[in-house]
């Protein structure tokens, strides 16, 4: 797992449910097929709605064309982040997608534990609201180790709530691996 996490910001608000994050309707793709799994990350954040409800910065789309990768690996979000359904694949199309960290005010519970569990991403927590400090497209530094967010593009410097004992089942990959390492499984 990487240390130090550069890249773009993608801003929401809150309340990103996980059909806003990957619709039911794309839930038929295979989770282990390489082909496949793209379109999960294709249809990241395609639930969305689009332009005067929340989409950052005038409508700026998550993922271009016909990509399955965005150019925005950091999501600032607001509070309540992930809510809806106990859907697990709202993560993963995220993962695929190439987000690397999720920084918000809150989490739903099935969603934090979702990230955790499969090791998909780091969701970190801001006591502060981000989302009217930080903008789409801004250029950000994530340092795990000190928990420090820096915008390069503003020059602010945040600090966020440690990871905990959850970064550990993170860095082995995933819940198992974790039981695994620490020898709770065989």
């Amino acid at each position: 797992m990487e240390k130090t996490i550069k890249g773009k910001a993608f801003v929401l608000g809150n309340n990103v449910d996980t059909d806003q994050i990957i619709p039911a309707e794309h839930l038929v793709y295979s989770l282990t097929d390489s082909e496949e799994k793209k379109k999960y990350g294709h249809f990241a954040f395609s639930g969305v709605p689009s332009p005067q409800s929340g989409l950052p910065n005038g409508n700026v789309a998550f993922i271009n064309g016909e990509n399955y990768a965005s150019e925005f690996n950091i999501i600032i979000g607001g509070a309540n982040f992930g809510c809806g359904s106990s859907r697990e694949h709202a993560p993963f199309a995220l993962e695929i997608a190439g987000v690397k960290a999720i920084i918000a005010e809150s989490y739903a519970r099935i969603f934090f534990r979702n990230s955790v569990d499969g090791g998909f991403l780091l969701p970190y927590e801001t006591p502060s609201k981000l989302s009217d400090k930080i903008k789409t497209g801004d250029e950000l530094e994530l340092h795990v180790d000190t928990n420090l967010l820096k915008d390069l593009t503003s020059g602010e410097n945040f600090s966020l709530r440690p990871l905990g004992d959850i970064l550990p089942i993170i860095e082995a990959g995933d819940i198992f691996k974790y039981a695994r390492q620490s020898g709770m499984l065989e």
